[in-house]
């Protein structure tokens, strides 16, 4: 089977399989089908729509997917889970290095094309890339929070505590924690964890080389993989793709291992390079263009946990804040919460802290962090 491209009614990309007849001449196509659509790659001043999801996977080695179409945000069983089975969104990439043509799945970040797709839609009369029946993360109609409207934000990834009363943490998902002060030194007027957020900024601030983009989705593997290339100073930047001009975000492996060709998650082109090697997320710029964000204070006070024997605590590694806009630096070293009566007796971070006589380590803490964070 081939695969053509046709323009219907309406001025859809229609995706139509046939075979050649050769035994007449000239040959002739047969077994003509209808396969599917082929969608247009959305410019970037597209209008805003009113309702929209956020939605990814774990494991993955590119980004987040921004869900804006009803008929799509109507698919979600629920508000938000771990259970969408979502569509295929097929758009135009190009052709693979032999010249067959090829194809793009924004919603499951695969191209499609190859022989074995091919036979695939020939047997199904679908075109479906090859993870279209694998479950994705979601949030629908996500929490937003516009960075200029408050005097002070700060976001992290959240992850296990390093250990507890308990021993060991149970694994778990990354969520994103945000604190948010109305004024600077007043009480919190946001602290929580959500699974996915979305962030506006001023449209002034030009962080992707269009003013049209305002916003970036927030979640939880990008807030992982950017908190731990800062922690550990790998290379860091964003670029835009070459070909439909949306920033790249690199996900797992391409996070961790600077590169210079990039593959674009929303077009599925690789047209694109950066002078050096980098792992690009749309993270690292937001993050930088608040001057306190890459200054940090080491802090010196001490704490034994040996003297709160029989109460309730919890023991982190302080990480690097995803986003701070306050204008002081961020603290540095090992944060702890102990409870009594079910309220906080200490919820602060301190540079040293001793447990059983010893005292801890925080890259060890972290590493026992990370350890416990399924991604």
């Amino acid at each position: 089977m081939e695969i053509e491209r046709r323009v219907g009614a309406g001025g859809r990309i229609e995706l139509w399989g046939f075979d050649w007849d050769v035994s007449v001449k000239p040959a002739r196509k047969t077994g003509q089908r209808l396969l599917g659509y082929e969608q247009q790659v959305q410019p970037l001043g597209q209008p805003v729509e009113t309702r929209e999801a956020i939605c990814w996977s774990y494991g993955r080695t590119l980004g987040n997917i921004a869900v804006s179409s009803e008929d799509l945000i109507g698919s979600f069983p629920a508000q938000e889970g771990d259970d969408a089975v979502l569509d295929c969104d097929i758009v135009d990439a190009g052709k693979f290095r032999n010249g067959a043509q090829r194809w793009w799945c924004r919603v499951h970040q695969r191209h499609w094309g190859t022989l074995g797709d091919i036979a695939n839609a020939e047997a199904s009369g679908k075109v479906h890339c090859s993870y279209h029946d694998q479950p994705m993360s979601y949030v629908v109609d996500p929490h937003h929070i516009k960075i200029k409207d408050y005097a002070e934000v700060g976001i992290w990834c959240s992850m296990p505590p390093a250990f507890s009363h308990k021993g060991k943490s149970a694994p778990r998902r990354p969520k994103i924690h945000v604190h948010v002060r109305q004024n600077p030194g007043e009480d919190k007027v946001i602290d929580q964890d959500f699974k996915a957020l979305s962030l506006h900024y001023n449209a002034e601030y030009n962080l992707f080389g269009n003013d049209e983009i305002t916003k970036v989705h927030l979640t939880p593997p990008s807030a992982l993989e950017f908190v731990l290339s800062l922690e550990h100073g790998k290379a860091m930047g964003c670029i835009n793709c070459r070909d439909c001009g949306f920033p790249h975000l690199d996900l797992g492996d391409f996070a961790r291992q600077p590169h210079v060709k990039h593959l674009c998650g929303h077009c599925g082109r690789d047209n694109t390079k950066s002078k050096g090697p980098i792992a690009s997320t749309p993270l690292k710029p937001l993050h930088d263009q608040f001057s306190r964000a890459n200054q940090y204070v080491d802090v010196t006070k001490e704490v034994n946990l040996d003297d709160y024997a029989g109460l309730p605590f919890q023991v982190w590694a302080s990480t690097p804040a995803v986003l701070w806009t306050a204008e002081r630096p961020q603290e540095r070293g090992i944060h702890v919460h102990v409870y009594k009566d079910g309220d906080y007796l200490i919820d602060d971070t301190f540079g040293v802290v001793r447990f059983q006589g010893k005292e801890l380590s925080r890259a060890e803490l972290l590493q026992a962090m990370v350890d416990s964070t399924i991604n």
